[in-house]
Order: C-alpha cells, then sequence, then structure tokens
C-alpha cells in the first residue's frame, strides 16, 4: 500500500490558515509546531519519504531533494504538521514540545535519500519526454503479449505433479516398487499391488431402503452392471472398443467389478443373509468385501468374520489396463465414452431401489480443467469494478483536477502489466497452472495502489510549475514509497518458489513477476499518461480563465463552485483526509475508544489462536472441482458409507535378507505385530507370503530353516499360490532381492488421522530392525499432509526475515521494524484461526495467500507506524491522528481495491477461486483494521517510550 505524502502548508499569499477557534493563528500547540520548524527543525517529509540533504550547485529538480517551492509556497512552511481546516485535538496534558525536540533516534536511512534523488531525475525525464515513455512500454506489451501463443490449451495439467510435494518420500518409495515388482494386468491383476493409479470406473449404488442385501435390489444393481458392461465406443475405423477388450483380467476373466454381486449371479439362489464380512468364504475361495459395501451393522461372529445384517451402499469397481500404452488409450476412449453414456444409462433404466453416482479415473483431471472455465466470465466484471472504483475515487468536482481518465488508465496499465508479465513468462517455458488464473484478480486490485499515491502527489503541486518540474516533485515523494511496497510484495511472493509445491512455485513466478512489471509501468506508461492530462489542466485553466461571455454558461458547469476557477498555486485536500482527522481520528484516540479497542484486540487474538488448532491440513481431491460436479455427490457418498476401510498398504523388505533363518523370520514377525498393533490398521486383514510359504513347507515336512530347501521350494509354492507371484522378487542367481506384504488400514478418514496414520507407519518401518519401506499409491498424496505445515512456516519465516530486512534498509526508524513485525505476526495468526472458522482447509492454495498476507501485513503497518514516529506533534494523540490523516484514506483505498479486485471470485462455483477470495478477504480486513485502527491506539500507548 503506497504511502500518500503529507500536505504541504498553504502560504500567505494563498490564503490565511483557519482552525474552528481561530482563523488568524490557530490554538497554542499548532503555534508552536509552526515556530519550531521554523527554527530548523522541520520534520521528516512523511513515512518513507527521503529528507532534505544540503543544498548543492545544479538543476534543482535533477540533483536536489529540495527544488524550490512553485511561486507562491513558503519553502520553511511546515509539512506534515499542517492541518488546514482545524486544530488536532488537544489532551489534557501535552508532552512538551522541547523533549520532543532534542530526543534522540536512530536513523538506518542509507538506500532512502539515493533512491528518492533517482526518482526525481526520472521524474524530470518523464515529464519532458511523455510520449517516449508512453509508447515504448505499450511496444514491449505488443511483444511480450505474443507469449500467450504458447498457452496450454489442450495439454493436460498433472495434478500430481503440481499439487503433491516434489521429492516427497511416497515418490521414492513408487520409484523403489517400480524397480523391484511387477504386475501383469492382463492375466494376473491386483489393485493393491500396483505402484500407480490404474484406468477404472466406478459405481457408488445407495439403497433407498434400510439395505440393500435383498434379491430385488441385487437384481437391479445387476442390471445396471450389465449396461455397463455392454457399451461399446464406435471408433473411426468402424471397429468397436467393447468392454471385455479393455478390462483388467485375473487369468482369463474380466476382474468382477464386486465379488458378492459377481457370486449371486452365478446362484440367484445364494442366501444374502448368511454373508460374513469382511471375509466371505464362497465354495471354498475367500472373497474379500472391505471397500464394497458400506454403511454397514454387523452381528456376531460367522466363519473369518461377523454376520453382515444390513448394507446401505454398495461399490462397483470396473478396472481396465493401464500397463500397454496402446490398451491405455483404448482403455481411455472407453471412459470418456462411460461418462457421456452414463446418464442415458440410467435414464433407460429407470431405477426405482437405489440410486447411483459415478467416477471414473479420468474425472479428476477432466473437472479440474473445466473449473478454469468458471472464472472467465467474472474476469470481465472484476475489471469493471476496479475501474468504477478507481474512477469515483479520483472524481472531482473541479473539471481541472478530474482525474477520472487518468484512473481509469491506471486500471489499463495494470492490465498492461498482466499481459507482459505472463507473455514473458510463457516465453520461458515457466509451467501455466490453473490457480495462476486467479493472479489476475491480485494483480487488478494491488497493481492500482501505486496509481492512487501518484494521483495524490500530483495533487499537491502547483499548477504554475511546469510539466517536468512537476512530475519531478511527484516522483520524488513516492520514491521510497512505491518502492518499498512493490520490493515487500515481490519478495513475499518469490519466497514462495521455496515451496515443495509446484503449483505454489508457478503461482508466486507469475504473481511476483507481474507485480514487478506494474511498478515499472506506473513509474514510466502511467507517468507518461499523468504528464499528458498535465497538459491538459494547463489548456482547460487558460480557457476557463479567458473572458469569453459566449462560453459563460457552460463554464459554469465545468467546475464547482459554479463558475469559479481553481488557484493556479494552491493543493487539493480529499474530504476522506478530512474525515480521518476531524473524526475518526479523534474519536479512535478517546479513552473509552481505546479500552474498547484493546477488548476487541485480545477477543481477535484468543479467537485466532483457537482457530489455529482446529486449522484442517490438505488439499481435498473433490475440491479441484466445480460445485455443480457430478464427482461431488461420489466423493459424499464415499465419506458417508466408505471411509471406514482406508488403502491397504505394503510392507515391503528392501534388502537382501536370510530369509529361511528363524532368527530373522522372528524379528520380521515382530515387526508385522507392531503394524498390527497400530489403531488404524486391522490385524485379521493382514497378508504376508512368508507366512503361508512357513507353513506350507511344514505341511510339506520341509525344514524352512536350510537354506535350499527353502528357496528351492518357491517356485512350486507360487505355482500353488498364484496371488504372490508378483510378491517376490528373485534374482537370477536364485537370490530373493526384496519382497513384501500387506496391512490393512482403517478409520482413517480424516486429513489429521491419514497424516497420523502415515508418521506411525513410516516409523515403526524405521525402527524395525529389518530393512522395511511402507508404500501406497494414496501416499502420494498423503504426502501433502506431514509437508504443508513445514512449507508454510518456512515461507512465512523467511518472507518475515526479508521484510524485517527491508523494512531496516528503507525506513529510517528501527523502531518501525517491530511494529511491522508485530503486525506481520497477528495478522498471519488472525487469517489461519479464521480459515477454520470459514472451512478453509491448510493446503497449498491457502499457503500462497499466507505469504501473501506478510507482503500487505508490512504495507498497512509500516507507513502507519513510521508517520507516527516522524510526526511532529506534541502528544501521542495528535501524533496517532496526524498519522491516520496522511494515511487512513491510502490505507483504506488500498483494502477496498484489493477486495473488489477478488470479490468476484466469491461467486466461483470452484474452491480453488473461493479459497482465494476468503483468505484475500481475510488479508485484507485484518491488515486495514490492524493499519486503521489497532496500531494507531497501541501506539499511543507505548510511543510515549520511544
Amino acid at each position: 500500500m503506497p504511502w500518500v505524502e503529507p500536505e504541504p502548508g498553504p502560504s500567505p499569499e494563498q490564503k490565511p490558515k483557519l482552525t474552528k477557534q481561530d482563523s488568524a493563528t490557530g490554538p497554542e500547540w499548532y503555534q508552536k509546531s509552526e515556530e519550531s520548524e521554523s527554527e530548523g527543525n522541520q520534520p521528516p517529509l512523511g513515512p518513507l519519504a527521503s529528507p532534505r540533504p544540503p543544498e548543492t550547485p545544479g538543476p534543482p529538480a535533477l540533483e536536489r531533494d529540495d527544488a524550490p517551492l512553485p511561486e507562491g509556497d513558503d519553502a520553511s512552511s511546515p509539512r506534515p504538521s499542517v492541518l488546514d481546516d482545524a486544530p488536532l485535538p488537544e489532551e489534557e496534558t501535552p508532552e512538551p514540545r522541547a523533549i520532543c525536540r532534542h530526543r534522540h533516534r536512530c536513523h538506518t536511512d542509507c538506500l532512502e535519500a539515493p533512491l528518492s534523488r533517482a526518482f526525481q531525475w526520472l521524474g524530470w525525464q518523464v515529464g519532458a519526454h511523455p510520449w517516449i515513455f508512453l509508447l515504448a512500454p505499450l511496444m514491449l506489451t505488443a511483444a511480450l503479449g505474443t507469449g500467450f501463443l504458447y498457452l496450454p490449451e489442450e495439454e493436460e495439467e498433472d495434478l500430481e505433479e503440481q499439487y503433491t510435494p516434489v521429492g516427497g518420500p511416497a515418490k521414492a518409495e513408487r520409484r523403489f516398487v517400480q524397480g523391484h515388482f511387477t504386475t501383469n494386468d492382463s492375466y494376473r491383476f491386483s489393485a493393491s499391488r500396483r505402484s500407480t493409479e490404474a484406468n477404472f470406473a466406478s459405481l457408488l449404488v445407495v439403497s433407498y431402503s434400510d439395505s440393500l442385501l435383498d434379491p430385488a435390489t441385487f437384481a437391479e444393481v445387476s442390471k445396471l452392471d450389465g449396461a455397463v458392461q455392454d457399451l461399446r465406443v464406435a471408433r473411426e475405423n468402424g471397429s468397436q472398443i467393447q468392454y471385455q477388450q479393455v478390462c483388467a483380467r485375473y487369468r482369463a476373466l474380466c476382474v468382477r467389478p464386486n465379488p458378492l454381486l459377481y457370486a449371486w449371479q452365478e446362484n440367484k439362489t445364494l442366501n444374502l443373509s448368511s454373508i460374513s464380512f469382511p471375509i466371505y468364504n464362497h465354495g471354498g475361495h475367500r472373497l474379500y468385501l472391505t471397500g464394497f459395501f458400506g454403511g454397514r451393522i454387523l452381528g456376531g461372529s460367522l466363519g473369518m468374520g461377523h454376520l453382515l445384517l444390513r448394507a446401505k451402499a454398495m461399490r462397483l469397481l470396473y478396472y481396465l489396463k493401464t500397463e500397454d500404452p496402446e490398451d491405455s488409450v483404448q482403455s481411455k476412449q472407453w471412459l470418456t465414452h462411460f461418462l457421456e453414456q452414463f446418464t442415458n444409462i440410467t435414464n433407460t433404466l429407470a431405477l426405482k431401489k437405489i440410486e447411483v453416482v459415478h467416477f471414473t479415473s479420468l474425472s479428476r483431471q477432466l473437472e479440474f480443467q473445466a473449473t478454469s472455465m468458471t472464472v472467465i466470465p467474472v474476469f470481465h466484471l472484476a475489471y469493471v469494478l476496479i475501474i468504477l472504483f478507481a474512477v469515483t475515487s479520483c472524481f472531482r468536482f473541479d473539471c481541472i483536477r478530474n482525474k477520472m481518465c487518468v484512473a481509469a488508465f491506471g486500471v489499463i496499465s495494470a492490465f498492461l502489466a498482466v499481459v507482459s508479465g505472463f507473455g514473458l513468462l510463457l516465453h520461458i517455458g515457466v509451467p501455466f497452472v490453473i490457480i495462476v488464473a486467479n493472479s489476475p484478480f491480485l494483480i487488478l486490485g494491488v497493481g492500482v495502489d501505486d496509481m492512487f499515491i501518484m494521483i495524490s502527489a500530483w495533487h499537491k503541486t502547483s499548477l504554475a510549475d511546469d510539466i517536468p518540474e512537476r512530475m519531478s516533485n511527484v516522483y520524488s515523494k513516492v520514491a521510497v514509497s512505491i518502492t518499498i511496497t512493490t520490493i515487500t510484495n515481490i519478495l513475499a511472493f518469490y519466497t514462495g518458489v521455496m515451496s515443495s509445491f509446484r503449483s505454489v512455485q508457478c503461482f508466486c513466478i507469475y504473481t511476483g513477476t507481474t507485480l514487478l512489471f506494474c511498478y515499472f509501468y506506473s513509474i514510466t506508461c502511467f507517468g507518461a499518461f499523468m504528464a499528458l492530462d498535465g497538459k491538459r489542466e494547463v489548456v482547460c485553466l487558460r480557457w476557463l480563465e479567458k473572458a469569453d461571455a459566449k462560453w459563460s454558461s457552460f463554464k459554469k458547469f465545468c467546475c464547482f463552485p459554479f463558475g469559479s476557477v481553481p488557484d493556479e498555486h494552491g493543493t487539493d485536500i480529499h474530504p476522506m483526509n478530512l474525515f480521518f482527522r476531524d473524526h475518526f481520528g479523534p474519536f479512535l484516540t478517546s479513552s473509552e475508544s481505546k479500552y474498547f479497542v484493546v477488548f476487541i484486540y485480545v477477543l481477535y487474538i484468543i479467537s485466532s489462536i483457537y482457530g489455529c488448532f482446529h486449522v484442517q491440513e490438505g488439499l481435498d481431491l473433490r475440491n479441484l472441482a466445480s460445485d455443480d460436479s457430478y464427482i461431488t455427490p461420489y466423493f459424499n457418498v464415499e465419506e458417508d458409507y466408505f471411509s471406514d476401510y482406508g488403502p491397504r498398504v505394503m510392507v515391503i523388505v528392501t534388502k537382501k535378507v536370510d530369509y529361511w533363518n528363524e532368527d530373522v523370520r522372528q524379528k520380521l514377525e515382530n515387526c508385522i505385530k507392531i503394524f498390527e498393533k497400530n489403531v488404524y490398521v486391522d490385524k485379521n486383514l493382514t497378508e504376508f507370503w512368508l507366512d503361508a510359504y512357513v507353513q506350507y513347507l511344514k505341511g510339506n515336512s520341509q525344514d524352512p530353516n536350510d537354506k535350499n530347501t527353502f528357496m528351492n521350494n518357491i517356485p512350486d509354492f507360487l505355482s500353488n499360490f498364484p496371488n504372490f507371484q508378483h510378491d517376490i522378487n528373485i534374482s537370477s542367481s536364485n537370490e530373493i532381492i526384496s519382497s513384501r506384504g500387506f496391512i490393512q488400514t482403517t478409520n482413517v478418514s480424516s486429513s489429521t488421522k491419514k497424516k497420523i496414520m502415515l508418521f506411525q507407519l513410516r516409523r515403526t518401518a524405521e525402527d524395525c530392525q529389518i530393512p522395511l519401506i511402507v508404500y501406497n499409491q494414496a501416499f502420494i498424496y498423503f504426502d501433502q499432509y506431514a509437508a504443508i505445515i513445514e512449507n508454510t512456516v518456512r515461507n512465512v519465516l523467511v518472507a518475515s526475515a526479508a521484510m524485517f530486512i527491508v523494512s531496516l534498509l528503507l525506513i529510517p526508524y528501527p523502531f518501525c521494524s517491530l511494529w511491522v513485525t508485530f503486525a506481520i505476526g497477528s495478522v498471519i495468526v488472525g487469517v489461519t484461526g479464521f480459515m477454520a472458522f470459514w472451512k478453509v482447509n491448510l493446503d497449498s492454495i491457502s499457503m500462497i495467500n499466507l505469504v501473501i498476507c506478510i507482503g500487505f501485513s508490512f504495507d498497512f503497518s509500516a507507513h502507519i507506524s513510521y508517520a507516527f514516529i516522524s510526526s511532529s506533534q506534541p502528544s501521542v494523540n495528535q501524533k496517532s491522528i496526524e498519522a491516520l490523516y496522511l494515511l487512513g484514506y491510502p490505507v483504506l483505498q488500498s483494502a477496498i481495491s484489493t477486495i473488489l479486485g477478488v470479490c468476484v471470485l466469491a461467486s466461483a462455483k470452484a474452491y480453488i477461486f473461493r479459497t482465494f477470495f476468503k483468505i484475500m478477504f481475510l488479508v485484507m480486513v485484518f491488515g486495514a483494521a490492524h493499519g486503521l485502527i489497532f496500531i494507531p491506539v497501541f501506539l499511543t500507548f507505548f510511543g510515549r517510550f520511544i
């Protein structure tokens, strides 16, 4: 948020200094302030503005900070302390001015003065050659805009690559599995043994009655199953792709979508009231029913489980071939056809007993890509809102100082920055991910902040000066202000490059680079347009001053009051500045208001800390789709009925061990038992080839402790138990390089439980005396739960440290850095805590916004605290009021413009965009509250010790 230069004091030649009580001299404290400054103790120019160095020879506008004031101005007039209309309210016991004047303050302004001089020179050049600085950025934008030709249109965005941690442990575990174990989805398919997700279609069937375990409901489900398997895809060459061609197979048959349904289809007399769960022994074959029936009510013990009394829901899983590239292409074509025809299938069947929701392995990707289209219509609305706000903020009844066209061009300048920044990065080849679509809305709101400050500084120049001199004055006043806000915001974004999430890295690179272009175009393109508008002011002024009866009636409508001509030596004060000085400031600094503000802040911080302990972690994959997507009800049903059983986890022995050694087997067995004791593991569903093999050897009177016997009987064992064929990796030298077993997780429905389960299983594997790792395909996404907090804390700490260093370098008073640090911490805690109340998870999307939060917290707090410290007023209340008078409206403008830029995302149907709005809204509200309420009040308590 750029800072507004303090109002210069009107000289006696312009108008008398009027107050409410004394139109000639003002109150006593006002006169003392003027006297102290006339004696050479002029206060700093304002927050982040450079001090005046000693005069040196040379062109004043180019080489010196103390350029001569325009005609009618008094160079020694007080700057921040002069308030034109009314005195600041007096305290009962104001602090003596002499003490305040001689108090020593530490300065760290090594960069402030040279930066201001450089901008003073640049402003002169922009004012002298406006067309060059206007056309050059436009030509640059046109050239960089060609980068949009490289914008990916049909290229699929890899969700795993963008939204899971780079270098996550699960990815290394997956590489090990892929390098040591094989699968065969054409003959011996096993979903739990795959290292990656297979192509599949899933149906969740929910009964309208209490249970679907009755022949009539099974008959209706069987009709649905038959309709799905009868789907055929017509190809361009006239051939068809049938389900039987692309289905994953176990031996000669397609893998059955539901084992119990298949058993019933083979034998319609099967008694559905005597089914055991989770394992059902059907004709000597074990049927594992975990994950296939939900909403269960179990009875007493039966067989290898418990009697399944009721089941509200059933899952049908259609696995398709994935390993062979050609088979995978055909499988995806069949899945696409399935998605297109599913509604027709359900309508044709006219299902009466069941409700069906569907999902495929393609759905998440397809629906995620569709979410980007939901924000395109609101993008135009955002620009309309920002233009209206900018035009309204800069509207004046004075036709000369009216800056409506300049404000509109300021919004266009932000748009040019988006085109240039995005175009450059697309030329370079930086991936464009969907969440980058949030960036233009943020840039739109933030990019106009520099425009407001530059227009405000322009209003404080004299119409009598020539354009280069006025531009030089403007640039010298806003130099450090817009530079420090740009640096802090860009640093905040570029710290996001350290994130472990590719999507966060891409978003931060795009947004940080575009903000840099916003800064560049503000001091070139927009400045040039403002200089050209300055020429219009001169022409308009001369026209109004010209005595011409022919246009007298029309001239009355050009300025308000009617017919008045503005003072070409005067300055402009916005009514909102007067509001903060005459009403809001005195009200806020009253004793009653201070105590109330402290009470509100205590409630705020307590509520925020409470919320921080209840924030959910991780990105729910259903949130990658829009609200009206068909996958949303699917995930809702799955959460309601199928959340009790989690993924089936591989327990992998990673190195060669002597399996025939009884001590080794005992150590391995002890590790498995520790796994089974875990609260998130069902000990009854463990599957390990070694236990079965030892029993096999003992049953055949073989010694499992003899190496040769152990190794030589493995082929016969695998021929009798083919399920374990892909669980043992035997080298050509007849050594077991690695092997694996399986454990079944349970009760891991929430993100917190998934994180704890993953941590505990990995810890158990690390502590085992046998080298083990654990893996499941879902761990790729579970890793985000462990990485998100670490990434967020690291990025916040690094960005905060960068803000602290920048504040020390560019703000002369180190005391401000302490208040900046306080505000950053307070706002981050508030935003994080209130995320829980607004149902926003701590994920890669919200982590971006927490980094953004640091930059805006700096902007809101640094300027207010600096203005307070540098104020020449004799009491802390008056210092606080003056700070609000100078900066209250710019802070408010910054917050409102940013909120308007992102508010249209509130109506988006996608979680990604709504989350961006929610957190940015919290950042702006809490940041503005700190800048306008909390910090001004707290400074009145601690300002006496400065």
